[in-house]
């Protein structure tokens, strides 16, 4: 999304918002009229075991049967409607009704089960809701449900803030948490904003259909979606759930949740806590796990961990007990590992610094990154386990930081080793088979991701990489920053410029070579001619930037032998991806005695025996293709 995009996107999003549709018709059913109860129906009640603060305010909503009403006390306008049905409810078919319930001022839906709930105040209980073993459920007028929130996206003492909206996308909060220059759109949103609130502003919250709210303590100012499971929490207050019968929001065991919207599909539980923080669908935390003031993005899972003031993007792994505060991270799909420290946002003067992680970066056990620092320019690179990194800005794509393997004269023992492009040279499993597993894991049906690595922006910066490490003015044993800007605080050794210059071009040229066989196969199949092909200019942008690529890298420009030097690059991936799987388990052989029986060996490697069969699949459309050439 471009930022001359947001404000459109937002009014979409808020003109079409199921809180707002949800709002509106409560208005009505509040505002509708209904029918006073016969002296016979009051008569009945009270023998019932019902009190009334005044039988004058209660009132009924259409035909109504009267005999699962059961010991409950009214207070100001109670509307009741019809129960003659069941529900399932831990399993047993229960009689709908309402039991041993306090109801103040509330609209109660047909068919719902209500039973020992010490207030229910200011609610909209819609069809087929169970609510049980409550002490509190209770709304004030005017609540907003989490929406305006303000949060301090990436800057703990401000800077970036981003207030929330119910359906507001982690692509929305990175715009307007990158673009504080830009104070009219900034401004603008903040104004579209603040009128969405006062259309949300109601005297009642809303439980909606199929909703099942029991055994929980506190629950306020909350909107409650369709068939949300809200189980045994201990706060819920100033949220908004929302969900629906195939995107269940799960919200229990223990779980504290506050000034926050929680959408479609996540999960809150086992003690996790979430407070002053959006997260978006499907995503979740769990075990201990705490999120204050941030942004989650969808499929992002937090458990054990901390997360504060951040914006966090999707298929982030953040598993363990482990920090990440101050970081803006719309790219995710990245790793946080166990007791990895990536918070020293705090000067001594302030907590005002922060990080960029750029997509994929893999921070490993026990790291610890000083702030500022931004790697959005060095994707998929990997922070290894136990390395302290100094502030720095990191240019160098698929890198692996890691602590000096021997002392070097004039270097400070601060600094790490780099070696650039060694996730490619040495980890390309890990590469090609994150493609796959973000795609089999995504869950979010109203986000659209980028699923592909080789793609032109990230190959731009392969690119930019490639003539920094090219262009030494003199050659060394080892080289600094001053010597190679871009490899940040740390020292770079000349074989490993040498390897990563090699590994860069092997796929800079594997990326154009891919495009130039999709658009053969293209033209191919629609009989157009081939001439031409890589000195003609099209219309195509994604085949432009290709194109241009394949003339930059390559004196050769027969169609044939340029198929037959991918196929070679083919075989060399596949071959790289058992390779690496074998280090794995020559390693863990050596050292475990049962290795081999324990664990999946690359013979048997589900991804490895699928990249095998796809490049063989690959080569023989090659090998078709080549004769059509």
């Amino acid at each position: 999304m471009k930022i001359t995009e947001l404000i459109n996107n937002v009014k979409i999003s808020m003109d079409g918002s199921e809180l707002k549709k949800n709002i509106a018709a409560g208005k009505m059913v509040i505002n509708d009229k209904y029918e006073k109860l016969t002296e016979q129906e009051i008569e009945q009640l009270a023998k019932q075991g019902n009190f009334a603060e005044d039988w004058g305010n209660v009132f009924k909503n259409k035909n109504i049967n009267l005999n699962r009403i059961w010991n409950n006390y009214f207070y100001g306008k109670v509307i009741l409607s019809n129960q003659k049905g069941t529900l399932k409810f831990e399993g047993i078919d229960r009689n709908t009704g309402i039991y041993n319930s306090s109801l103040a001022n509330v609209f109660i839906d047909e068919d719902v089960l209500i039973f020992n709930v010490n207030m229910l105040q200011n609610y909209i209980v819609k069809k087929g809701v169970v609510i049980s073993n409550c002490k509190s459920i209770i709304n004030s007028p005017g609540a907003l449900f989490g929406n305006g929130v303000e949060i301090p996206v990436a800057i703990e003492t401000g800077g970036r803030e981003v207030r929330i909206f119910s359906d507001m996308t982690i692509q929305m909060g990175e715009i307007l948490a990158l673009n504080r220059d830009k104070k009219d759109i900034i401004n603008e949103y903040n104004s579209i904003l603040d009128k969405y609130i006062e259309d949300i502003k109601f005297d009642y919250g809303i439980i909606n259909t199929g909703a099942v709210v029991k055994n929980n303590v506190y629950i306020k100012n909350s909107y409650i979606g369709a068939s949300a499971q809200i189980c045994n929490v201990t706060r819920l207050e100033n949220t908004l759930v929302y969900s629906n019968n195939e995107e269940e929001t799960e919200i229990k065991d223990g779980a504290y949740v506050v000034d926050s919207i929680i959408q479609w599909g996540c999960e809150v539980a086992s003690m996790g806590i979430v407070d002053s923080s959006l997260l978006t669908e499907h995503s979740h935390v769990e075990r201990h796990g705490k999120v204050t003031q941030s942004l989650i993005g969808p499929n992002t899972g937090i458990a054990e961990g901390e997360v504060t003031a951040s914006l966090v993007g999707p298929f982030v792994g953040f598993h363990h007990q482990s920090l990440l505060i101050a970081a803006l991270w719309p790219e995710g799909k990245g790793n946080i590992g166990y007791g990895a420290n990536v918070g020293s946002n705090h000067t001594a003067k302030a907590p005002d610094q922060e990080i960029w992680p750029g997509e994929g970066t893999f921070f490993g056990l026990g790291v610890n990154i000083k702030f500022p620092s931004n790697f959005t320019k060095a994707p998929y690179s990997i922070i290894a386990t136990g390395v302290s990194a100094l502030p720095q800005k990191l240019e160098m794509p698929f890198s692996l930081i890691n602590e000096p393997a021997a002392e070097y004269e004039g270097i400070s023992p601060a600094f790490n080793e780099i070696f650039p492009a060694w996730v490619l040279s040495d980890n390309i499993y890990t590469i090609k088979r994150n493609e796959g597993k973000y795609i089999k894991r995504n869950k979010a049906k109203r986000s659209n991701f980028v699923f592909e690595v080789f793609r032109p922006d990230i190959v731009d910066l392969m690119i930019e990489a490639r003539k920094r490490l090219s262009s030494v003015s003199e050659i060394k044993d080892l080289y600094l920053e001053k010597d190679i800007p871009g490899i940040g605080k740390n020292f770079l050794l000349e074989r490993n410029r040498k390897k990563a210059i090699e590994t860069y071009s092997f796929y800079i040229e594997y990326y154009a070579l891919i495009g130039m066989k999709r658009k053969l196969e293209e033209l191919t199949a629609s009989g157009e001619s081939l001439n031409n092909l890589l000195t003609s200019e099209s219309s195509d942008m994604r085949w432009e930037h290709e194109r241009n690529i394949l003339n930059n890298e390559f004196q050769e420009k027969d169609l044939k032998k340029l198929l037959e030097l991918l196929k070679s690059k083919l075989q060399k991936i596949s071959d790289d991806v058992k390779t690496a799987k074998e280090k794995d388990d020559k390693r863990g052989k050596r050292i475990i005695p049962d290795y081999e029986f324990s664990h999946t060996l690359v013979a048997d490697d589900g991804f490895v025996k699928q990249t095998i069969e796809e490049t063989e699949k690959e080569l023989a459309d090659l090998d078709e293709l080549i004769k059509k050439v």
